[in-house]
């Protein structure tokens, strides 16, 4: 498959009933979610480290061309300078490798504190990265990446490391008049949106508003943009957050939907074979 759809985690209470099955177990949401979407980002994985039994079973519960694309340990990424962790870091990847086939891109998330003074420290970092063994993706959150001159020297550092770059989307979340962060507890930065491919694969974490209809807009973008990418050949894997985590999987669906409107050439849902498609989510 070129073209993955997932959320940011593969279990959440809410789901229960339309999204997974009525009186469905929190130990089957990994093995129903992973016949429903195709990919899921591992934020699990930034906040705890599983054990090696843990991440095998993730693989056993898992079919065929399913892939996690984990997020390095906050132990590795939030404790200042990367070149310290490196260890660390390459013993996360060996930890993650326990998934095989099922083991799609890692990504680090930098924090805002971490901007372009870090280069060198980034830039060994990379060097050190086993890129042979596992593909990463970096994404910034400090607005100073963005800046041109910045910009164009992180781009060229990831295409020559061979390392993709995040395409994180908030548009949707601060260009409108309410607050739909309002509730939550772990706030997306505000930051421009940069589509600049670095290898070839592609990775977007799209943060919707929980309204559909106001995503409508962006949506129509990224279709165009998915379908340019895969035209040139490139794998995209693209995740679907909400700060109201229930409608994040519906709305994966629905964009699923625009793309196979478009003719963008996609693998069909999993979801789309079940016999019970969702009711009342459908309304949002």
């Amino acid at each position: 498959m070129e073209f993955r759809i997932g959320c940011a985690l593969w279990g959440y209470k809410d789901w229960v009933g339309e999204f997974f099955p009525p009186k469905t177990r929190a130990g089957d949401f990994l093995t129903l979610y992973s016949r429903r979407l195709t990919t899921v980002e591992g934020n699990t994985t930034f906040y705890s480290i599983p054990d090696a039994d843990t991440v095998k079973r993730w693989a056993d519960e898992t079919p065929e061309g399913f892939q996690f694309c984990p997020k390095l340990h906050r132990g590795i990424t939030h404790q200042g300078p990367l070149v310290p962790h490196i260890e660390e870091a390459i013993a996360f990847l060996k930890r993650m490798q326990g998934l095989g086939d099922r083991l799609g891109p890692l990504f680090i998330q930098l924090p805002p504190s971490y901007g372009p003074e870090n280069f060198a420290d980034l830039t060994t970092f990379l060097e050190a990265w086993p890129r042979d063994e596992a593909e990463l993706a970096v994404e910034v959150r400090h607005i100073g990446w963005f800046q041109r001159s910045q910009q164009e020297r992180l781009t060229e550092l990831l295409t020559h490391m061979g390392t993709g770059r995040v395409s994180l989307d908030t548009r949707p979340i601060y260009d409108c008049e309410d607050d739909p962060q309002l509730l939550s507890e772990r706030k997306k930065p505000r930051v421009p949106l940069c589509t600049v491919s670095t290898t070839d694969f592609c990775l977007v974490r799209y943060i919707s508003h929980p309204d559909q209809d106001f995503n409508e807009s962006y949506w129509q973008g990224w279709v165009h943009q998915v379908a340019e990418w895969l035209q040139a050949g490139k794998r995209v894997y693209f995740f679907v957050h909400c700060p109201v985590e229930e409608r994040s999987v519906i709305f994966a669906r629905h964009f699923q939907a625009l793309l196979e409107t478009a003719a963008v050439p996609v693998p069909a849902l999993p979801w789309n074979t079940l016999a019970a498609p969702p009711s009342q989510l459908s309304l949002f």
